[in-house]
């Protein structure tokens, strides 16, 4: 991994489609489904990991890849389909191949959530390797299918 530098920042757009929505979490549940069609939580989260994902990858050599290690954020607002959300991500912390980041997420209204990400800088076909050794171990299909 090239330096990332602390105080580096980064922005993405996202604007939120109708299937990102709570019930479409686990359309399976019955208690999601009982909650408004608002952007869900869990795909706000994932977008907070994709706006650091994309800051990241001009500093990834070939062959390296990240994963999320740790998500703390809070979720203050109701965004409804339709709106763009906006994403600032700022790196805080860089330990070894561990990036920290503060991430903070914006809709046309205002804030709508805020917290800290960690991404761990790993070699993607180790990893990739890793995860099929477990879907053996499960007996589940791993990454080649």
């Amino acid at each position: 991994m090239s330096q990332i530098a602390v105080g580096e920042r980064h922005t993405m757009t996202y604007r939120v489609p109708e299937n990102r929505c709570v019930p479409d979490v686990f359309p399976e549940s019955p208690e999601f489904q009982t909650v408004p069609r608002v952007f869900a939580t869990a795909y706000m989260v994932g977008a907070m990991e994709w706006a650091c994902m994309e800051a990241l990858r001009p500093h990834l050599e070939p062959g390296q890849g990240s994963v999320g290690v740790h998500v703390d954020i809070s979720h203050t607002a109701a965004t409804l389909p339709g709106m763009e959300v906006r994403y600032e991500c700022t790196v805080t912390e860089v330990d070894g191949r561990t990036v920290w980041w503060e991430v903070k997420a914006f809709d046309d209204l205002g804030p709508i959530g805020e917290g800290r990400h960690a991404r761990a800088v790993l070699d993607q076909a180790r990893f990739e390797a890793g995860v099929n050794r477990r879907a053996e171990q499960a007996e589940v299909p791993g990454l080649a299918g």
